[in-house]
């Protein structure tokens, strides 16, 4: 299986960031791939894909929360020099987020913009975070419209129409533990998406699968996220399991 975001960095995991990922590995997780946040956290998490450079890959891009009018324009330049020094699978997690700031739509959107800008420049793929934010999300992709233009909807939570808009612009859907939620509802309609467009993911430290609701995610639950899978698609695990790896490599290109 492969985890396409988590936050092994974080602080959540400073006390046992090793054994969170062995526990991962004995449970079948052979790759994780970890998006970036802002310039804070951009050491850190190269540091961990340093220590361990056959399994974890970092991404490259400045979250929508971190798009602040003081320094927006600084990281973008910070993640864009990164990006000229070397190789990233991916620009992410990139998008807009109007949950905890509507005011700074505007620059969240010249930031999506240009990030994107630089994925189909550098023939990359996208990793899209998108929280009540879907309406303007599409609008960005609809005008950006590229045959290079291409990527994840991580945290996929929208509805089937916007899952099949998604797809439509040439991106998959990145499924996690809302899945698993009573009120997640995508599990509702989730069988009428192709399985070739659904990639695994935990987004952990957050949003833990049940029975772990509330408290910290980490990759040796995407099992859970995969069984769930198993039901809505009445497939056996080790079909859920080789398909969605497939669908990994082919967007990461590894």
């Amino acid at each position: 299986m492969i985890d396409t975001h988590t936050h092994l960095y974080a602080e959540e995991f400073d006390d046992d960031r090793n054994e969170t990922i062995r526990r991962a590995m004995n449970k079948g997780v052979s790759e994780f791939y970890l998006p970036a946040i802002d310039s804070e956290s951009h050491e850190k998490m190269l540091q961990l894909e340093a220590q361990y450079p056959e399994h974890i890959f970092s991404m490259m891009g400045l979250h929508p929360c971190y798009v602040k009018p003081e320094t927006w324009e600084d990281e973008l330049a910070i993640a864009k020099k990164y990006l000229d020094e070397r190789n990233f699978p991916a620009i992410g997690e990139i998008g807009i987020d109007l949950y905890w700031d509507k005011t700074t739509l505007d620059i969240q959107v010249k930031a999506f913009e240009q990030q994107i800008d630089w994925a189909i420049e550098k023939d990359l793929p996208i990793v899209i975070h998108t929280r009540e934010s879907f309406d303007e999300t599409f609008e960005v992709l609809e005008r950006k419209k590229h045959p290079k233009l291409r990527g994840i909807f991580h945290c996929f939570s929208g509805n089937l129409e916007q899952a099949k808009h998604a797809i439509d612009l040439n991106f998959i859907l990145g499924i996690g533990g809302v899945v698993t939620f009573k009120n997640g509802k995508i599990d509702q309609f989730l069988n009428e998406i192709p399985l070739d467009k659904i990639v695994l993911e935990t987004d952990s430290p957050y949003l833990a699968p049940v029975p772990y609701r509330g408290k910290r995610n980490e990759s040796a639950y995407l099992d859970l996220v995969a069984g769930k899978l198993v039901d809505i698609y009445g497939k056996d695990f080790s079909e859920i399991d080789r398909i969605t790896t497939e669908n990994a490599k082919r967007i990461f290109k590894n």
